[in-house]
């Protein structure tokens, strides 16, 4: 009978820093769990930042930081921190780490994060983070903690660019800034710039992944 179990990292076979939950971790938060596109989780940024593909990346790169960084510090002082404050714990770890992008985004990137506003700082209350930290973090060692914070702000970060990808190309007909498809056999589509387009794009995510999956296919049916 064929094995059914985890998929052991190739390199630590199960006995390194990751305990060999590696690929298996990276798979889930990138693809089997995506915090957005399977797990719905946090689409008020992906929505409102989305209408163009600049800041669809930098959101994701700024959620990728701080959960890397939050699941690191949750699991170091996992052991240290008392249950009862947990909570408080974690949002100041977060809030830490936010705060660092924020003025970092500022000091090199100030029209940026004046196009994003205050969706960085709302990262704060995301709830991908906390859940990851919660999920994750308090019972699993740094490096795969880390690993874990990567694999799922790399999965939000590619829904986000994809999105914003797609909005921003059917909206404008442009990509950062660059006329891609010429206005002589091109009309932009202003609905995709606006809220109503994000929804469309992402109700069309979901759905693909869902097609590729094989979700909600009917019991008896192949592939």
């Amino acid at each position: 009978m064929a094995h059914s179990g985890p998929v052991v990292c190739a390199i630590c076979g199960g006995s390194g820093p990751c305990d060999g939950k590696g690929r298996e971790t990276l798979r889930a938060g990138v693809w089997v769990t995506n915090p957005v596109s399977v797990q719905v989780l946090g689409i008020c940024s992906a929505l409102a930042v989305t209408n163009k593909l600049e800041n669809a990346l930098v959101m994701g790169a700024a959620l990728m930081f701080v959960c890397v960084g939050t699941n690191l510090f949750v699991s170091l002082l996992r052991n240290v921190t008392p249950r009862r404050i947990r909570m408080i714990a974690e949002v100041a770890i977060i809030a830490t780490f936010v705060i660092i992008f924020d003025q970092v985004l500022r000091a090199y990137y100030l029209e940026m994060s004046k196009q994003l506003g205050p969706y960085v700082g709302l990262i704060i209350t995301n709830c991908i983070i906390m859940g990851r930290a919660e999920a994750f973090a308090l019972s699993n060692r740094p490096v795969v903690s880390m690993l874990d914070g990567l694999a799922n702000g790399l999965g939000y970060a590619v829904v986000l660019g994809i999105i914003g990808f797609v909005r921003e190309l059917m909206g404008t007909g442009a990509l950062f800034g660059h006329q891609i498809l010429a206005a002589e056999w091109y009309t932009p589509n202003q609905l995709m710039i606006l809220a109503p387009g994000a929804f469309i794009a992402l109700g069309f995510l979901i759905a693909l992944h869902n097609a590729i999956t094989g979700v909600n296919k009917p019991e008896g049916k192949g592939n």
